[in-house]
């Protein structure tokens, strides 16, 4: 058999888009003699945005496709046209994924209910254009904004999946076949260990009104908790798990001692997390129909005594007592649970686009090298990404704010003599004294 890997963790690159250039645009109209400026904004960046969809069980998507990027807003026009918005991009997880920032860490969400929505970057203010800095001093300015870049980062997606129980046991124990007698899910089922290599999700119903979903995870073996087998990749995947149900082959068709097995995966849960054994639990004694009647009455009392609990016996093969058990998973998932319809994703309010704020006011460093003196500040590449400096009224604008925080004295004080090159940016300037 081709084995197919379980992805529940991944890491993926996310790109909003940038805002487009507002524009420099002036009216040219026929029998017009001053047509003033009309230079329309740049659309805003297109978001990056997850939301959360029950029809997928798993991030397998993910695992070829590693880089996500939104549109980028379009940029200004003449006449007043502004650019279009870039289109934001919805990417489908499933239900139960935790979003993390993959430099510091933080949860972004807890994407645990369908339908809701996380926004994970940001997309870039659309620039202004000159239609926006006409005065009664300057009339046709020669002045636009640059779009702001959108935001970018790594994230990390881990998979949880939100079943109400979930069946537990050892390899080849029977998991795959109780689930597809009890749902609607069609597993792959065969005698070698790990035949479930993705967990398996089924629908159970009992008449009209109840409904539950029901989880297999994958087998288990004994060191899970530390990796081995297939480690401890699924032991969170039964963590929002409401029941658990414990499944031992009470035929010892692998020729293990039952009560072993019992103990082992016990054992696992406690290691990986205490707070497992803390959930209510049911101990279901499968393969019933390997057994003559004196036979499994005495596997079953051994059972009872070595657990303290009461033992479900079934037959996935021949459905005997899947009724029963049905119902006894119904009792411990709680009525009303079992009655609640799917809630409404929580409101989401798509946050404002990027915009960095410029001081008017602020420090700035002045460098000496061997070709001229350069000027740098955080709030100096600010002004430089937000204005084109090619327009010779932005470009006034720049050098008035640098001169009110005292560009002239500053140079003068690192050593500037007349003539000696300024560099601002990518702009080069010969220094006045």
């Amino acid at each position: 058999m081709e084995r197919e890997d379980f992805v529940d963790r991944v890491k993926i690159f996310v790109k909003a888009g940038d805002g487009g250039n507002g524009a420099v645009s002036f009216r040219r109209e026929k029998y017009v003699p001053h047509g003033g400026p009309d230079g329309g904004d740049g659309g805003d960046g297109g978001f990056v945005i997850l939301r959360a969809d029950a029809s997928f069980s798993t991030l397998l998507r993910f695992k070829h496709q590693k880089k996500f990027v939104a549109e980028n807003g379009q940029h200004g026009k003449g006449k007043k046209q502004a650019g279009k918005n870039g289109e934001d991009l919805i990417i489908d997880v499933p239900v139960g994924t935790v979003v993390r920032d993959l430099q510091t860490g933080e949860i972004l969400a807890d994407l645990d209910r369908h339908g809701m929505m996380v926004c994970v970057a940001r997309g870039g203010k659309g620039g202004r254009g000159n239609v926006h800095f006409a005065t009664s001093t300057l009339r046709a300015p020669r002045i636009a904004e640059s779009g702001e870049k959108g935001e970018e980062r790594w994230i990390e997606l881990e998979l949880k999946l939100l079943a109400d129980a979930g069946l537990v046991g050892l390899p080849n124990v029977g998991k795959s076949s109780l689930i597809a007698a009890m749902s609607n899910a069609r597993p792959k089922i065969a005698d070698y260990p790990f035949t479930t290599l993705i967990p398996n999700l089924g629908v159970v119903r009992i008449g009209n009104e109840i409904e539950y979903v029901l989880a297999d995870i994958p087998g288990l073996i004994e060191g899970a908790h530390k990796g081995s087998g297939l480690g401890n990749l699924f032991l969170r995947h039964i963590e929002r798990c409401s029941v658990l149900v414990h499944v031992i082959d009470i035929a010892s068709v692998e020729g293990r001692d039952f009560l072993k097995d019992h103990d082992v995966i016990v054992q696992e849960l406690e290691k990986y997390s205490p707070e497992l054994l803390k959930k209510p639990q049911l101990l279901v004694a499968n393969k019933i129909d390997l057994l003559d009647e004196k036979e499994l009455h005495e596997r079953l009392e051994r059972l009872k005594r070595h657990t303290g609990k009461e033992p479900i016996a079934v037959s996935a093969l021949t459905k005997q007592n899947i009724d029963i058990l049905k119902a006894k998973i119904a009792e411990h998932v709680g009525e009303s649970k079992l009655k609640m319809k799917m809630l409404p994703a929580p409101a989401f309010e798509k946050p404002k686009p990027v915009k960095t704020r410029l001081e008017l006011k602020f420090d700035f460093e002045i460098v000496r090298t061997k070709e001229g003196f350069i000027v740098k500040g955080e709030q100096v590449e600010a002004w430089l990404k937000r204005y084109s400096l090619q327009y010779k009224d932005a470009l006034a604008r720049f050098l008035e704010v640098l001169e009110r925080n005292g560009l002239s004295e500053k140079l003068k004080q690192a050593g500037a003599k007349e003539g000696d090159t300024v560099w601002i940016g990518g702009y080069d300037f010969e220094y006045h004294e």
